[in-house]
């Protein structure tokens, strides 16, 4: 897709039905909560609390719409590092997600059996074999659990990416790839990257259903995934749906968009807001007044700064954690690690 090009249609799917109105405004305050968010993480990035940060803004229908579809009870989400909003949907304790961010806890501090999200994962495709590996061990157990893999554009390329998704299609493996194509890999366009254009064109080698959907229109992805759901429960084996959205901040904090991106690229898809756009269409539907949006606002509001304050009072954890859990017994090696680390480091 040229870089101008407006979120794509749902050309591969029929039109999404309309929102019930409970679920808009449902939708619309978990995404709202996430953006809230998102921006006090920035901001604590910035004072120097997070030593890095990976915003979300502009994919938070992509994350909320998407992990709607889900029974909680019983599958299962594989997140990357930007998924935020998905986490917020899904009820995971923000204090425990953002102590990742600030270095406290690999893989954030909160319960991944409990919230059936997974520990945040800085490799870069790593949530799609692991997703793989559960859904297989769901099947073999007699379950019926399905999971939910995200990953981005750029994770697309990766090898284990594509050999995950093979296996999961010779398997028939209950897994919904959910690829965020937010058009840029770090630094790196779909059109470099992306040799036939689509990601979504890929599944038909994998021998499985791929759609294309507009990752900005949370309608879209919410009924693009319950069908994929729908179809892995019922043995159909696995599906991709690329969501096509947009990064709208940069890849980190520490990224420098004006390096490689047009900033009237940035300003055209700013009215393509994710977010506004669900709130223009629940204001069109009559499902929404001004009331509903202002009480939206002051209660995301509250609940981003309840989650900022709460990770800023968590305390450190001890130094030696670094080794207590890397394995149950330590190796040898290791164990050389830690007795240096306390003869040399430990205060």
């Amino acid at each position: 897709m040229h870089p101008e090009e407006p979120p794509a249609a749902a050309a591969e799917l029929p039109a999404p039905d309309p929102l019930p109105p409970d679920r808009a405004r449902a939708f619309y305050r978990d995404m709202l909560a996430a953006r809230l968010l998102d921006e006090e993480a920035i901001a604590l990035q910035r004072q120097g609390v997070l030593p890095a940060y990976v915003p979300v803004r502009g994919q938070e229908a992509a994350q909320v719409g998407s992990v709607a579809a889900l029974d909680v009870e019983r599958d299962f989400v594989f997140p990357t590092y930007r998924e935020l909003a998905a986490a917020l949907a899904l009820g995971v304790d923000m204090v425990g997600y953002l102590a990742s961010h600030r270095a406290l806890w690999h893989g954030g501090r909160y319960d991944p059996m409990a919230s059936r999200f997974g520990a945040v994962n800085a490799v870069v495709g790593g949530p799609v074999p692991h997703a793989v590996g559960w859904a297989m061990g769901e099947r073999l157990a007699g379950r019926t659990g399905c999971a939910l893999s995200f990953f981005g554009d750029g994770a697309s390329s990766e090898g284990d990416v594509h050999e995950a998704m093979n296996l999961a299609g010779v398997m028939r493996a209950p897994v919904v790839f959910l690829c965020q194509n937010n058009r840029w890999a770090l630094s790196v366009p779909n059109e470099r990257q992306i040799a036939g254009g689509s990601i979504a064109a890929r599944a038909a080698g994998y021998g499985m259903p791929g759609a294309a959907v507009d990752g900005n229109d949370v309608a879209a992805v919410y009924q693009a995934t319950r069908e994929a759901v729908r179809r892995a429960r019922s043995g159909l084996g696995p599906s991709l749906i690329e969501a096509r959205t947009y990064r709208m901040g940069p890849h980190s904090t520490s990224d420098d968009t004006g390096r490689y991106r047009d900033p009237a690229e940035e300003r055209a898809w700013e009215e393509h807001d994710p977010i506004a756009r669900l709130r223009d269409t629940m204001r069109a539907a009559g499902h929404a007044d001004d009331e509903f949006f202002a009480r939206a606002e002051r209660a995301a509001r509250a609940s981003a700064e309840r989650a900022r304050d709460g990770v800023c009072a968590e305390p450190e954890p001890p130094g030696d954690d670094l080794f207590r859990y890397v394995y149950r017994e330590p190796t040898e090696e290791l164990a050389r690690q830690w007795r240096a680390w306390r003869e040399e480091v430990a205060p």
